[in-house]
């Protein structure tokens, strides 16, 4: 009984779901639910690493020129970690992995995103297990829940 109870008090997300970054200043991106992957990712570009005050951070621009949503801004934040990521193409890479915020269904949770190449990837952002487990029931049938939800709390 347990299990019922705590599954009750997920959300229900889509195969695709809209979500926001406010610490990289995007809204309403298009993010792909795949519980197949364990680490999320995010399209970027001008990946550079580099040290400050002793500390690992990184330098890069969201998404791409093609995109609708690339404004030119330079991110920098500090680096959570490195690892290994297998790639929907079988390539094992070594990725940097940084920590932010996420909002869906206007709640804000904290997450891990690898900086990639996902420009030859149909969606810019994907959401994998460990940002899925504890939080999201996924039904596979439907799109944008979160988004809908949205729009119809807004009057």
């Amino acid at each position: 009984m347990r299990t019922l109870k705590k599954e009750r008090d997920k959300a229900v997300i889509g195969r695709i779901e809209k979500i926001d970054f406010p610490e990289l200043g995007i809204e309403e991106i298009d993010c792909k639910i795949d519980t197949g992957a364990y680490t999320s990712s995010i399209h970027c570009h001008d990946i550079e690493p580099f040290t400050q005050d002793g500390r690992e951070m990184v330098r890069f621009r969201l998404l791409d020129p093609t995109h609708p949503a690339f404004n030119h801004k330079e991110i920098v934040m500090p680096v959570k970690t490195r690892r290994k990521v297998k790639s929907s193409f079988g390539n094992t890479q070594k990725r940097i992995i940084i920590q932010t915020k996420m909002l869906i269904f206007g709640k804000l949770y904290v997450t891990e995103l690898s900086l990639a190449d996902r420009s030859k990837m149909t969606f810019p952002v994907l959401m994998g297990r460990k940002a899925i487990s504890k939080r999201f029931l996924v039904d596979v049938s439907k799109t944008n829940l979160s988004h809908k939800s949205k729009l119809s709390s807004n009057p």
